[in-house]
């Protein structure tokens, strides 16, 4: 049995699929969104950004307010208003693919996916973000950077209790 996807490829479907319907159900129903991914050149893995693109989308995820409605010139310039997600969580967790040290050239450059995500996309939506890093990932990570992972996961956690 093959399962939906979300079409990648296609920016010219309206309304929008099934599963993009069932995605934003899921979401409206959830306390958070939890989005976890490897970083490559300083943005997420296509998947991700295209699940993005699809489901955080207006006007469910935001729309937008003309400050100057009747204005010729200036009637597309305004502000967002927060869509279905708003004050909600959104997590975004992210591996680098190796020790920071490997990253120590790009260290000062790090965050910028993630600041990406929270200015034009989150914020947009109303979300209040948090961020999770790290530098290892499977399949070469040890048991105990692993473990070590996993409580910082478990302290995460708990701390979005607060």
């Amino acid at each position: 049995m093959k399962s939906e996807q979300l079409p990648f490829y296609r920016s010219d479907i309206n309304p929008p699929p099934a599963i993009v319907l069932q995605y934003r159900k899921r979401l409206e129903d959830a306390d958070a969104m939890f989005l976890i991914g490897a970083c490559h050149n300083l943005r997420m893995n296509v998947i991700i950004e295209n699940w993005i693109d699809w489901v955080l989308h207006p006007k469910w995820f935001f729309s937008y307010r003309s400050l100057l409605p009747d204005s010729k010139y200036f009637g597309n310039y305004g502000y967002p208003v927060p869509g279905a997600m708003k004050n909600k969580i959104g997590i975004v967790s992210m591996s680098y693919g190796g020790p920071m040290l490997s990253y120590f050239n790009f260290s000062l450059f790090d965050n910028i996916p993630y600041r990406r995500l929270k200015k034009s996309v989150f914020q947009l939506g109303g979300l209040k973000t948090k961020y999770l890093r790290f530098y290892s990932v499977l399949p070469t990570m040890t048991d105990a950077a692993f473990d070590k992972h996993m409580r910082r996961v478990r302290r995460f956690a708990r701390n979005l209790k607060e």
